[in-house]
């Protein structure tokens, strides 16, 4: 039987002339009822008068149906408007009689055929209240059998304002998911214990695990605009130990011409739970900035380099040279920029190490800016080769950035890392010493060389977010270095948009870093990741301690030792004030150093922390040096010259 129901209710639209037989059926019936009301429940009226005026009465209101359409609406989507076109039917039905009724009075063509006025009046309220509550039964009725006798989803709305009802008509508008919405969730306690379309707005203290249960509730859709990371945030942990599945809706800039289909609506993303609102930088300046030039992207391929592409093909630019040694995934982003209808660019496939390769682009292309994202950036297995990691984040730097200089760049822009502040890894040290030697150049360079220092990207290639990702989907455990762990994190959008602002604000020297927020415990974002995928933990993934890696940090810094910091005129970044360098003395150490790489120099670590002080090294092999930098400054100090002075620079 409950089969034959659901087979009933598949059928989603029943015929528009069945609904206008019926309004006409109903409209008789009330016309009887009107009768009966007037004459006091009793018989006392003429019978042969009223079968005369029922004809009549069909024909007008047929007539009035056909004018205005109001059996056309789809009955179980009975809204305002319908009940509108009611109204008017009705209306233009009582309008007829009553011209006919007058007209028939004055010019007395049927003296025997009347309808007193009152029975117009009552007829016409019993009409327009019987047809609206037919219709109203019938909806609630098919909502009814539909959520129990169909699968159901029972969700929760959070946001009771326009937009969570909105989608609160978006999804019990759904054609192909029956969605039986249990209650609006909404922190405004003014709101508590009204009711939305017979539905109960709750505050958002009540939902709690316990809750979930007692009340079955599938999925909470997060309709409102304006609720905070932090609370979202919350939410997700909060319910980190039930089956409820969390969801969002976009934001109204994203719906489909003005309007939400449920299609939209998406499962909350570990990038909704950044811990902070995305920066937005709406910087007029950057089409000025950019209008006309040539640029060059190296690491154009990469997650950073292929996003700036994107963001700067936006622009009015001369020409957008991109530079990359990953022939594949230079290729697919050459084909992106087709797709988009993009054709001032040229993809290269090119080593940043190979000067006369370098010197041969710039010479026919002549390019007036250069963003600097090509580098090796994985910890552990720079730590294991610091050979390729100079030789790529020290040397190759210092090749581009030599021949940057020599052609008269404008502006040459490097993209650092948080790991360069007080570095544990031979990475972070490489791109400290690349730091450093560009503000060297600097110092005897026309060119403007600019710096920008940021966290971890999500979703970028080799980060955390995607080897989470991996590793659910494979059922797990995620691997995690250290519980206690933390990082700070923006997308990849944020991150290419602080370094074309850093472009433009820039004059030379600076060192520009992000005001990230607050940093994020990886184990919570594990947690809450395996949460999002619809999973439990421990009982489904599991998170597995592996022990931090050889020069990994459990925190990392935007400053370092003796840095402080300088407002620019947007408040999220800033400009680093860095040690004063001996410019000339740290130069002309780099290029040594860089010089004796070539020969895989087995001691070249050591060099590098004699030439970076605050670099020591973290759960690595390369800790035993750090004893002898020690050593060495001491020696230095103890050093005097004839007039007692000591020597601090050996």
């Amino acid at each position: 039987m409950i089969k034959n129901y659901a087979s009933l209710l598949s059928h989603k639209y029943a015929s528009k002339w069945l609904v206008f037989g019926i309004d006409l059926a109903l409209v008789l019936l009330t016309f009887l009822a009107a009768y009966f009301i007037r004459f006091n429940f009793t018989l006392n009226f003429d019978i042969e008068h009223l079968l005369i005026q029922l004809p009549f009465l069909l024909v007008v209101a047929s007539f009035s149906f056909l004018m205005v359409g109001s059996f056309k609406s789809v009955i179980r989507h009975t809204g305002f408007t319908d009940v509108i076109n009611l109204f008017k039917s009705i209306a233009l039905m009582a309008s007829f009689c009553v011209m006919l009724v007058f007209l028939n009075r004055t010019t007395g063509i049927m003296p025997s055929f009347t309808i007193p006025l009152s029975i117009i009046v009552m007829h016409g309220l019993l009409s327009f209240v019987l047809l609206a509550a037919s219709r109203l039964v019938f909806k609630i009725g098919f909502k009814y059998l539909s959520c129990n006798l169909t699968a159901t989803k029972r969700v929760l709305i959070y946001g009771a304002a326009d937009s969570g009802i909105i989608t609160y008509n978006a999804l019990v508008s759904n054609p192909n998911t029956t969605f039986q919405i249990v209650a609006f969730i909404d922190d405004n306690l003014k709101k508590s214990g009204n009711k939305i379309n017979g539905v109960p707005i709750i505050n958002g203290s009540l939902i709690t695990n316990s809750y979930i249960e007692s009340n079955t509730i599938d999925e909470i859709v997060v309709a409102s605009q304006s609720l905070s990371t932090d609370k979202l945030m919350f939410l997700v942990d909060k319910l980190i130990d039930s089956d409820v599945k969390i969801t969002k809706v976009p934001p109204i800039e994203q719906w489909i011409n003005g309007e939400l289909s449920t299609k939209q609506i998406k499962q909350v993303q570990i990038e909704d739970l950044l811990g902070r609102a995305p920066i937005e930088i709406n910087n007029p300046k950057l089409n000025n900035e950019f209008n006309g030039e040539t640029v060059i992207v190296t690491g154009a391929a990469g997650s950073i380099g292929s996003e700036l592409v994107k963001q700067l093909s936006n622009f009015n630019i001369k020409e957008l040279i991109l530079i990359d040694q990953a022939e594949s995934p230079l290729y697919e982003v050459q084909q992106d920029l087709k797709r988009d209808g993009k054709h001032n660019f040229i993809a290269i496939v090119a080593d940043i190490r190979d000067g006369l390769r370098l010197d041969a682009i710039f010479q026919k292309y002549k390019p007036t800016m250069v963003f600097h994202a090509a580098a090796y950036k994985h910890v552990p297995l720079m730590e294991q080769t610091p050979y390729e990691a100079i030789k790529i984040n020290v040397n190759g730097t210092k090749i581009l950035a030599d021949t940057a200089s020599r052609y008269k760049v404008k502006k040459f822009v490097f993209i650092s890392t948080d790991k360069a502040v007080n570095p544990t890894s031979v990475m972070g040290a490489t791109k400290r010493m690349a730091e450093m030697y560009i503000s060297c150049l600097q110092k005897q360079s026309k060119t403007k060389f600019i710096t920008t220092r940021f966290g971890n990207v999500l979703g970028s290639n080799g980060s955390v977010i995607p080897l989470f990702k991996k590793q659910i989907e494979k059922g797990g455990p995620l691997t995690l270095t250290h519980q206690e762990i933390t990082r700070y994190f923006m997308t990849i959008p944020e991150a290419s948009q602080l370094v074309l602002e850093a472009g433009t604000m820039g004059k030379g020297g600076e060192i520009f870093i992000f005001d990230m927020g607050e940093s994020v415990k990886i184990f919570d974002l594990a947690k809450n990741m395996i949460k999002l995928s619809g999973l439990r933990y421990p009982e489904d993934i599991d998170i597995k301690i592996t022990g931090l890696r050889p020069g990994e940090k459990l925190y990392e810094e935007l400053l370092a030792n003796g840095e402080n910091t300088l407002s620019t005129y947007h408040k999220k970044i800033m400009i680093s004030r860095t040690r004063e360098l001996q410019y000339a003395k740290v130069k002309s150490e780099i290029e040594e150093l860089c010089m004796i790489n070539r020969f895989q120099n087995n001691n070249i670590v050591l060099k590098m922390k004699r030439l970076i002080p605050e670099y020591k090294s973290n759960n690595s092999d390369y800790e035993r040096f750090d004893k002898q930098v020690q050593h060495y400054k001491k020696a230095k100090n103890l050093l005097k010259d004839g007039s007692g002075k000591t020597y601090k620079n050996i």
